[in-house]
């Protein structure tokens, strides 16, 4: 599954971790992180979105 983001589950849900651990969220609607990116696995915190640093313009300085 190649994932852009994450996955949209209808809450409350609970999700059982590889380690054992339960993550439970009390939301009407919950967003599953796919990428592992996320800094609040196993929910989503947006880390999947490319960050692009973008130069300062300068204004035209045409004679």
């Amino acid at each position: 599954m190649d994932s852009q983001g994450p996955v949209l589950v209808e809450g409350p849900v609970e999700i059982v971790l590889d380690d054992g651990t339960v993550a439970r969220s009390e939301r009407f609607m919950a967003a599953v992180c796919t990428c592992r990116r996320s800094r609040t696995y196993p929910w989503c915190d947006t880390s999947h979105r490319r960050r692009v640093r973008t130069a300062p313009t300068s204004p035209d300085r045409s004679p």
